[in-house]
């Protein structure tokens, strides 16, 4: 069985012996109907019946030798990437297969963080939301609040784009962010936060950590759009105390920040990279330190978002 899908302005097809794993695409990827000429990557996957292997998942891992990247889901699960050809092989038990929630939030993801940059995407560790398709993005390691903030704000009214990976293109002269069909993941201390997750307790696995999953859009009926033109960077630093403190960034500073968390890749590679990092930088970058209500900090960043003329123009 093969199939034809675009994620990220990518072109990618998927063959494999398990509908199953083509279903979790169709909810991951936006399905492309007619045949293209050619594809940015090609992925082949073959699901084992006779290997018993049952959730829960261990913590996947990748590792990588030069232009090859090896990533492990479990004992018998497994897929290898080959950057220069751009084709992707895989064995999984038939378990993993039929979990496609799994596919979806860990699978799909790790698998296009992977070959991002040999298909010309900056990826950063990031959410982003946008008003009007103007997107706003908030950079920071795990643990500075991107995905709690990225909820807050949709409450203050924007549209929710993507959680915790965020990819960047630059072609035919537009700078575009993408985002990946997955839902928003919250950590358990976001009951404290959020209504909807108030006295209940989080049952979705990721990462071998128990956390609440949804949809943001939807709850505020919004649809969720692929991309917007990323206008504005926030680099957020969270503070035990609560405030709000919004500073501009330098761009230099702003390039080592969005830099350490890229994949090493060829050299070709990392000068495209480099451009779309140029294009990146000319809207206007901001270090936001912050501590307390979320909803607090998203109501006055959302006032300074719409404020800020560069964002608007």
């Amino acid at each position: 069985m093969l199939a034809t899908y675009m994620a990220a302005g990518a072109i990618f097809s998927v063959s494999t012996n398990c509908d199953q794993v083509l279903e979790a695409a169709r909810g991951s990827f936006l399905p492309v109907k007619l045949s293209p000429v050619s594809v940015d990557f090609s992925v082949r996957l073959w699901i084992d019946g006779d290997d018993s292997a049952q959730a829960p998942w261990p913590k996947p891992y990748v590792r990588g030798l030069d232009h090859m990247i090896f990533a492990g889901f479990d004992s018998g699960s497994s897929m290898i990437a080959d950057l220069r050809t751009r084709r992707v092989i895989g064995r999984f038990s038939a378990s993993m297969a039929a979990d496609t929630a799994y596919w979806r939030t860990v699978i799909f993801p790790m698998l296009f963080s992977v070959l991002a940059g040999s298909v010309g995407l900056v990826e950063l560790h990031a959410s982003c939301v946008a008003k009007d398709q103007r997107g706003v993005v908030l950079i920071g390691p795990s643990g500075s609040g991107k995905s709690t903030l990225a909820m807050a704000m949709t409450e203050a009214g924007f549209t929710f784009l993507s959680d915790d990976r965020v990819f960047c293109s630059h072609k035919k002269g537009r700078l575009l962010a993408w985002g990946m069909p997955r839902p928003l993941k919250l950590r358990r201390e976001a009951a404290a936060w959020f209504d909807q997750f108030r006295d209940r307790q989080p049952l979705d696995v990721q990462d071998g950590e128990l956390v609440f999953h949804c949809e943001p859009n939807e709850q505020f009926g919004r649809p969720r759009v692929p991309e917007c033109e990323p206008r504005l960077l926030v680099f957020l630093e969270r503070r035990q105390s609560s405030g709000f403190r919004m500073t501009r960034m330098a761009r230099s500073a702003a390039r080592s920040r969005i830099e350490l968390d890229l994949m090493a890749e060829a050299p070709e590679v990392v000068q495209k990279q480099a451009e779309t990092i140029d294009q990146l930088l000319t809207g206007p970058c901001w270090r936001l330190e912050y501590g307390g209500q979320p909803q607090m900090i998203a109501e006055q960043l959302a006032r300074h978002v719409l404020n800020n003329a560069e964002y608007q123009s």
